[in-house]
């Protein structure tokens, strides 16, 4: 989790984050043929957040490729008061499990790994995180992408179900 980039898309700044690049080799009957895997999460801090695959024969083209998978998979997700989520939301992916949970004002962002790359591009600034089972970066952002998906407000929840927001507060 080295680089940050800005880029203009849409007429929004989207910040980037190269979470891993990693080596493939497969080899064949004429030697080892190798490849590189690259995983970016982009987002704009105000909550958007999307997570980008790529591979290629050459670094830089591996992360133009997850850049441009990434900016095609944004999520929206509502932040309560521009800082937290508005509740408990647990991703999965693969073996990989997420549990985020808000948290008060100042807390900040108490996440590890590509976890908290997710996050801090998302925008949420006060949030807890516990990861379980898989540690692998890719699954593990899979999985905090995953529950940020899920998660809805009190609004959204009520217009669904047909009530106000006070009898959903009950």
């Amino acid at each position: 989790m080295a680089e940050r980039k800005f880029k203009e898309n849409n007429d929004k700044l989207l910040e980037e984050l190269v979470i891993d690049v990693k080596s493939v080799v497969k080899v064949n009957k004429g030697g080892r043929q190798r490849r590189y895997s690259a995983i970016v999460v982009v987002g704009d801090r105000k909550g958007k957040v999307g997570l980008g695959i790529g591979k290629a024969n050459e670094v830089p083209d591996a992360i133009k490729k997850a850049i441009q998978d990434a900016n095609k998979n944004i999520i929206t997700i509502p932040l309560i008061d521009g800082r937290t989520v508005a509740h408990e939301a647990i991703g999965h992916a693969g073996a990989a499990r997420v549990i985020i949970k808000p948290a008060a004002a100042g807390t900040g962002v108490i996440a590890g790994g590509s976890v908290r790359a997710v996050l801090e591009l998302a925008g949420v600034r006060d949030v807890v995180s516990k990861s379980l089972g898989a540690r692998t970066k890719l699954n593990m952002a899979t999985a905090a992408m995953n529950a940020l998906k899920s998660i809805k407000t009190a609004e959204q929840v009520a217009e669904l179900r047909g009530k106000t927001v006070e009898e959903i507060l009950g």
